[in-house]
Formats: C-alpha cells, structure tokens, sequence
C-alpha cells in the first residue's frame, strides 16, 4: 500500500514538472490603460513563451475599442498551443478630458445704462464630445457681473464671464430729415422739416434746442444748430446750412416745358407724338433704353422737333446710386444709344427720382451731391420740374392729371411739368390735349428744353 503511494505521488510530481515545462504563458508589459478621445491604442507590448520556446507569434490579439466613444474596453490575447488554451486581457479606458467652450455674444465687458437692466446679448455652449449643449449652462447674475457655468457629460467644467459697468458713454444720435444744406430762392419759403433724435438709454424726444433763423428775404448763408444732452451728461450737435440766393432774373417767363420720363413705348409715345403735332408743340423727352425694337420712335420724335434728352438707361436705383462710376457707366450708355440713333450728343439729363430723391441715401450716403457738381463739371444740364402731374403716384384719371397741371402754371416762373409716356400712361394721354389747350387759351407759350433754358431744379437731399 505505501509503495503504491509513491509511486502515485512520483506521477503526479512527473505530470506537474510536464506541466510547467510546457505550459505557455502571456505577459502583458503593462496592464490596464487610459486613452483620450480621438487618441489612437498604441499596443504597450506582451510576451508569450514557455521554459524552452518564445511563442509571442502565436498570439491571436482582438479588441473592441471605439476611440470616438467615452467607455470601457477590452484587449483580448488568445495563444493555442499544444493541448494548452490561454487567455488574457487588457482593459482600455476611453475619456474626455476637454473642457466645454462657451462663446458669448456681445461684448465680455458691456456699458449698461444706469436706469436699465442688462437684456441678455445671448451665450452658445459647445462640446467636443457633447455637441451643442447650450441648455446646460448655468448662469448666475450679480450686480456687476455674469458668470456662465458649464459641465459637460464628463464633468470637464468651464466658466466665463461678463463684466457689466453700469454708464452710459454713448451720445444721442440727431437726424435731420430732409437735406442738410439747403439752397432756396430769395422771398421763398423756408420751412422747418424738423429731425429725429436717438439715445440708447433716454428719452430725449423733447429735449432737442433748435437755435438760429433764416431770413428769406435776405441773401446770405444760415446756420440752424440742433443741440442735446442725455441725462449722463454725453452731447451732440448737428447744423443745417441753409442758403438765401437771388432769384436768377431770367426765372419766370411765362413758358411751358413738357417733358416726358420712361419712354418710349409702342402703346402710348406715338399717340402723344401725334397730338404734339397736331397741335405744332415741342417738348421734351427724357428716354431709357428699352431695347432697338423702340429706337423708331425716338427718331421720330428727334425728325420732328423734339428734344431727346437722358433719363437712364436701367432706371435701376440700387445699381446707378451705387457708386459714381455706376452713374456714370449708365449715363454712358443711354448717351451713346441716343448717339447713334439721332446723330448728335444729347447733354440735357434728368437723375431718376430727381435731383431730390432720398431713395439714394439706400445706396450711397451723399451720392447726389456729388453727382449734382459732376455732371456740370462735365458739361451737361439737369433738370427737374416744378410741376408734377402725379401721374406716376396717385393721379390715375386725366381729371386729376390736368388739374395738378394747370392749377400750378404761373407766368413768373419757368413752368417745368413731370409727366410720363410709359405704357400704362393711358390717363396722362387722355389728360395732354387739354392740358395744352389750357396753355394756349391762357397765353403760355409751350417750348421744348435746350441748353438755353433756365434750369430748373430741385434741392438736393443726400
């Protein structure tokens, strides 16, 4: 019985020592690790061997790491060898360690008026791994400052703030509506057209001083002074010039110019040029460019006796208000078409709108100011009127057509009338024969324009 003892404890020593001879073994250098998002798993090294081979090749390596998602991985090392199946693992932390961003809109430092309450400017919160997560900032509100509080799904925290100053440094704004250098005729009218003002903390509707006068009847330069002060003490100050000049002693003289905007059209020009002949009148016309298939009726108008002046060639306030050279490169175009059709250089123009207009102000601060002292320069004439039909706002029956006409004629002025032959005109057609009937049963004489006559133009708002 004792020997068969030992002679099984003899085998088992024998099958243990057989064991540990050739059982294999993985080793892994390191053990658990930590990367970043984004960051790729660099393998940090393993070993496999047993007492008398290095069996590192056969080792199956698989793993399941998703760097782009914050969690818990594993790094499986699987070796087969002989009847011997080992198996380890590594585990793979992916983290965040990127702190949110909170963008402010605004200003960090903003000047709040004394007598308000700061309106929130806005604030945007953005993660890396997160994305938008702009609902989850805190903010906390003191008397002079903001503070924004952000944690993202790592709990990486980021915070930002606002510092608030309670003062106004800002002056009031004062706009002047209508021009603010004005030229009007000695014994005319000069009338207040009054301004805005603008403050961003008070309200200062009724705190503007006006100061000066204008004497209408007498030449001279005058100066009208707006003046404010907010409540914090900040001032501004703006002037209107406004000029007394003599009457040009060539003003009034008992004619009338018709002129005609927006044509020609098929439906309505050679209608108003048979009238004109029949009643052996001249008048003008101030033309755009609406193709070569209506260049026949601005030579006819030319044969006939008529004046062809400029108007535009788009009409297109937003580009030719744009800028000089914009103005100018439309001028040039319908300048170079009236050329070719008539033969000779029209220089008597009219600005779309007038030499008034306001819409220019959309575009180009100022432009007809400039454009008003270039276009002399350059040799032409403008014209506006002073008298308008209306029949390119609200006058839309002959009636009221002629009326706006023939109750503003005077003899002590140079009577200058707005009308159109554009092809929906059918009210300023009807209109024409007795407008002019009017004229000659009243001792008006009816001319075209020409370099000669008195110009008659507008005030120049921008």
């Amino acid at each position: 019985m004792k020997k068969a003892v030992l002679i099984i404890g003899f085998l088992t020593f024998c099958l243990l020592l057989l064991f540990f001879i050739f059982c294999p073994r993985i080793i892994l250098e390191k053990g658990n690790i930590t990367i970043k998002l984004d960051e790729e798993y660099q393998e940090p090294g393993y070993e496999g061997k047993n007492l008398f081979k290095n069996l590192k090749d056969e080792i199956d390596i698989t793993n399941n790491i998703n760097n782009k998602k914050i969690g818990q991985y594993q790094v499986n090392y699987k070796l087969n060898y002989l009847f011997y199946n080992i198996n380890k693992k590594r585990i793979v932390k992916v983290i965040d360690d990127i702190a949110p961003i909170i963008t402010l809109k605004g200003n960090k430092t903003v000047n709040v008026c004394p007598n308000k309450k700061y309106e929130e400017e806005g604030y945007e919160g953005y993660d890396n791994y997160d994305g938008d997560i702009t609902s989850k900032i805190k903010v906390d509100y003191s008397d002079n400052k903001i503070s924004y509080i952000l944690s993202d799904s790592s709990n990486n925290i980021t915070k930002e703030e606002r510092a608030l100053v309670y003062e106004d440094v800002s002056a009031p704004v004062i706009t002047l509506k209508g021009s603010s250098n004005i030229t009007i005729y000695k014994g005319g009218n000069y009338q207040e057209s009054g301004y805005e003002v603008n403050d961003n903390c008070d309200d200062l509707a009724d705190s503007v001083e006006v100061k000066g006068s204008v004497d209408i009847n007498t030449v001279g330069t005058y100066t009208i002074t707006y003046d404010v002060e907010d409540k914090s003490g900040n001032k501004s100050s703006v002037n209107r010039i406004v000029k007394v000049i003599e009457r040009p002693k060539y003003y009034g003289n008992g004619k009338i110019y018709l002129t005609f905007d927006d044509g020609p059209s098929s439906n309505i020009t050679p209608y108003i040029l048979d009238i004109l002949k029949e009643e052996n009148i001249k008048a003008t016309f101030f033309v755009l460019d609406h193709g070569t298939s209506l260049d026949y009726l601005i030579k006819r108008a030319y044969d006939e006796g008529h004046t062809i002046a400029l108007h535009s060639a788009t009409h297109d306030y937003s580009y030719i208000y744009s800028s000089m050279n914009n103005y100018f490169e439309d001028l040039n175009r319908i300048s170079n078409k009236v050329k070719n059709i008539i033969g000779i250089e029209s220089k008597i123009i009219r600005f779309p709108g007038g030499s008034s207009n306001t819409v220019s102000r959309n575009y180009c601060y100022g432009i007809m100011s400039n454009l008003t002292a270039e276009v002399t320069n350059r040799g032409y004439h403008y014209f506006d009127w002073n008298i308008d039909s209306d029949d390119a706002g609200s006058a839309y029956s002959k009636e009221a057509i002629y009326y706006n006409v023939v109750n503003n004629l005077s003899y002590n002025k140079t009577n200058v009338v707005l009308m159109h032959d554009s092809s929906n005109k059918q009210a300023t057609l009807a209109a024409l024969r007795d407008i002019i009937k009017f004229g000659k049963d009243n001792g008006y004489v009816f001319e075209a324009i020409t370099m000669d006559t008195p110009q008659v133009i507008h005030g120049v708002n921008n």
